[in-house]
């Protein structure tokens, strides 16, 4: 017999039971009451995450770790006032200090939310996925929260940075700051309005936001935190401004429907994962002020059609261009001294490629896959070349490589590329 079982919607939780174990009833659709036995003194990271038609909490009378109190429907750590898991007919207790990270995640019938004036701390995530939510209050006299204006949001008064918001929240200008997942799979969202008081995304702020189709981020923000637009697959616009130096870590990943992005003159660095798998992605212009692609920028893009890397970039990092399918040209700047591994693989349309004389190393795979590649041209001071570097290349003509450089080239690469070296007299420069 299973551990724990759900029979007609109930959780079969043993009497006896000390612990339930971490994800023990994870993304359970069909889990609609809950009693927890007074044996329970210990309830795992995201037991119920993800428990949408969850309508009944219990916790046993006689508990010594855990209560319901009031018969609030909900799991509250006793000594500490600390919810850790609600529910969609969830009655916030006054007595509440703190609700835990993702204490309310994916509770898609939540309709409203009301915090009492005794909450002092909300973990980041706390309203993930609440897709339903439409009206979010603070009582008036909390310390340290509100929801100013009928904002329906709930904002870190002292900051001015808003931490929960719902699809229908009205962004003030009076918010400097975003929040660390405010929004995270507020999947009905359609339209956002951020003001110029904003000055930061935080990271995961729109995570998920599936509805989302365009959004204009003010001159103010400096900063776009990691997987801030992560999976906004209907987001077909938007607008970077001057003001940004970083685009953060898969900021913009999954972006499915975005067919275009303009990277202002003000980034310097395109971080990891930051545009992978913007499918639709067919035009990127990278500014003269980026010095660094990260790894897997660009990865699964795959009507992207032709990159100019500009002359200010010295490493393309691992993946960064991988499975471009469309990529047929590429322009590879002589500032350039490293390609990391696998950064153009399954670029099926390349046909070829000149590294420049800058480029010191090649890595593992950079060019693996590249089905239609037919020529490359290597510089003069390549030092480390992976020797899988144009692995399954089948159209692989020529490889070009300086005069007087056959031999060195020849001790670099496997012994079925041999014939395949062509030497050239490089062009004098002026």
């Amino acid at each position: 017999m299973a551990k724990y079982e759900i029979k007609d919607g109930i959780a079969i939780i043993p009497e006896g039971t000390q612990e339930i174990d971490e994800f023990a009833f994870f993304r359970s659709k069909e889990l609609t009451y809950v009693t927890i036995p007074d044996s329970v003194t210990e309830i795992g990271e995201r037991a119920f995450f993800g428990c949408s038609a969850l309508m009944e909490i219990k916790v046993a009378e006689g508990n010594p770790k855990y209560d319901s109190r009031k018969n609030c429907n909900a799991i509250i750590e006793t000594a500490r006032n600390k919810l850790i898991v609600g529910c969609k007919s969830t009655n916030i207790p006054d007595s509440v200090t703190e609700i835990e990270e993702w204490a309310f995640s994916d509770c898609s019938g939540l309709l409203s939310v009301v915090i009492p004036d005794s909450v002092t701390e909300i973990g980041a995530g706390a309203f993930f996925g609440c897709s339903a939510l439409t009206e979010i209050k603070v009582a008036e006299g909390n310390p340290k929260y509100d929801s100013r204006k009928n904002c329906n949001a709930i904002i870190e008064t002292a900051r001015n940075k808003l931490i929960v918001g719902c699809k229908s929240t009205n962004i003030l200008d009076s918010v400097t700051e975003i929040g660390e997942r405010a929004f995270s799979g507020c999947k009905e969202l359609i339209s956002v309005v951020i003001p110029d008081s904003v000055t930061e995304i935080g990271e995961a702020a729109f995570f998920r936001c599936k509805e989302l189709t365009s959004v204009v981020i003010p001159d103010s923000v400096t900063k776009i935190g990691e997987g801030a637009f992560y999976g906004c697959e209907s987001l077909t616009s938007v607008v970077i401004p001057d003001s940004v130096t970083k685009i953060g870590d898969s900021a913009f990943s999954w972006c499915e429907s975005l067919p275009s992005v303009t990277i202002p003159n003000s980034v310097t660095e395109i971080e990891d994962s930051a545009f992978s798998w913007c499918k639709n992605l067919s035009s990127v212009t990278i500014p003269d002020s980026v010095t660094e692609i990260g790894e897997m920028a660009f990865l699964g893009c795959e009507r992207l059609t032709s990159v100019v890397i500009p002359d200010s970039v010295t490493k393309i990092g691992k993946g960064a261009f991988a499975g471009c399918d469309s990529l047929t040209s590429v322009t590879i700047p002589n500032s350039v001294t490293e390609i990391g591994e696998w950064a153009f693989s399954d670029c099926s349309g390349l046909s070829s490629v000149v590294i420049p004389d800058s480029v010191t190393e090649i890595g593992e795979g950079a060019f693996s896959e590249c089905d239609s590649l037919e020529t490359i041209t290597l510089g003069p001071n390549i030092d480390k070349i992976h020797t899988e570097v144009f692995s399954s290349c089948s159209a692989l003509k020529t490889i070009f490589v300086p005069a007087k450089k056959t031999d060195y080239y020849k001790n670099r690469l496997p012994e079925n590329l041999h014939s395949l070296i062509v030497e050239f007299e490089p062009i004098k420069k002026q």
